[in-house]
Protein backbone atom coordinates (compact mmCIF):
# COMPACT_ATOMS: atom_id res chain seq x y z
CA UNK A 1 0.00 0.00 0.00
CA UNK A 2 1.33 3.38 -0.99
CA UNK A 3 0.86 6.21 1.43
CA UNK A 4 -0.65 9.32 -0.16
CA UNK A 5 1.89 12.11 -0.53
CA UNK A 6 1.47 15.06 1.78
CA UNK A 7 0.75 18.27 -0.10
CA UNK A 8 2.95 21.01 1.38
CA UNK A 9 0.85 23.98 2.48
CA UNK A 10 2.03 27.57 2.76
CA UNK A 11 0.30 30.70 3.99
CA UNK A 12 -0.25 33.69 1.70
CA UNK A 13 1.20 36.71 3.52
CA UNK A 14 -1.61 38.91 2.18
CA UNK A 15 -4.79 36.84 2.63
CA UNK A 16 -3.46 34.71 5.53
CA UNK A 17 -5.01 31.63 3.86
CA UNK A 18 -3.32 28.24 3.64
CA UNK A 19 -2.87 26.97 0.08
CA UNK A 20 -0.87 24.17 -1.57
CA UNK A 21 2.66 25.44 -2.16
CA UNK A 22 2.36 24.85 -5.93
CA UNK A 23 -0.54 27.31 -6.24
CA UNK A 24 1.35 30.22 -4.67
CA UNK A 25 4.16 32.46 -5.94
CA UNK A 26 7.28 32.81 -3.78
CA UNK A 27 9.18 36.05 -3.37
CA UNK A 28 12.61 35.61 -1.83
CA UNK A 29 15.09 37.96 -0.11
CA UNK A 30 18.71 36.77 -0.33
CA UNK A 31 21.44 37.35 2.22
CA UNK A 32 22.70 40.16 -0.04
CA UNK A 33 19.33 41.93 0.52
CA UNK A 34 18.25 41.39 -3.08
CA UNK A 35 14.63 40.51 -3.84
CA UNK A 36 13.54 38.08 -6.56
CA UNK A 37 10.40 36.37 -7.76
CA UNK A 38 11.16 32.67 -7.29
CA UNK A 39 9.04 30.58 -9.69
CA UNK A 40 10.91 27.37 -8.73
CA UNK A 41 10.30 27.93 -5.01
CA UNK A 42 13.80 26.65 -4.25
CA UNK A 43 16.06 29.70 -4.08
CA UNK A 44 18.01 30.25 -0.87
CA UNK A 45 16.80 33.05 1.35
CA UNK A 46 13.80 34.31 3.28
CA UNK A 47 10.61 33.58 1.39
CA UNK A 48 7.12 35.03 1.35
CA UNK A 49 4.23 33.41 -0.50
CA UNK A 50 1.55 35.31 -2.41
CA UNK A 51 -1.68 33.99 -3.92
CA UNK A 52 -1.82 34.02 -7.74
CA UNK A 53 -4.31 36.90 -7.96
CA UNK A 54 -3.92 40.42 -9.30
CA UNK A 55 -6.11 41.76 -6.49
CA UNK A 56 -3.81 40.17 -3.91
CA UNK A 57 -0.69 41.59 -5.60
CA UNK A 58 -2.31 45.05 -5.68
CA UNK A 59 -3.18 44.79 -1.98
CA UNK A 60 0.37 43.65 -1.13
CA UNK A 61 1.80 46.67 -2.95
CA UNK A 62 -0.68 49.19 -1.55
CA UNK A 63 -0.29 48.11 2.09
CA UNK A 64 3.46 47.28 1.81
CA UNK A 65 2.81 43.77 3.17
CA UNK A 66 5.84 42.19 1.46
CA UNK A 67 8.09 45.00 2.73
CA UNK A 68 6.93 44.33 6.30
CA UNK A 69 7.29 40.57 5.94
CA UNK A 70 10.76 40.60 4.34
CA UNK A 71 12.03 43.71 6.13
CA UNK A 72 13.26 45.40 2.96
CA UNK A 73 11.95 47.84 0.35
CA UNK A 74 10.37 45.98 -2.57
CA UNK A 75 11.04 47.52 -6.00
CA UNK A 76 8.12 48.11 -8.38
CA UNK A 77 9.73 45.67 -10.82
CA UNK A 78 8.91 42.79 -8.45
CA UNK A 79 5.20 43.67 -8.45
CA UNK A 80 5.30 44.04 -12.25
CA UNK A 81 6.91 40.58 -12.55
CA UNK A 82 4.19 39.11 -10.31
CA UNK A 83 1.43 40.68 -12.41
CA UNK A 84 3.03 39.45 -15.65
CA UNK A 85 3.39 35.94 -14.21
CA UNK A 86 -0.28 35.86 -13.20
CA UNK A 87 -1.55 37.32 -16.49
CA UNK A 88 0.51 34.84 -18.54
CA UNK A 89 -1.26 31.95 -16.80
CA UNK A 90 -4.76 33.15 -17.66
Amino acid sequence: MNKPHKVPLRKCVVTREQHPKQTLIRIVKTKDNQVFVDPSGKMNGRGAYVKRSLAVVDKAEKHKILEKHLGIAIPDTIFNQLRTLIQDEV
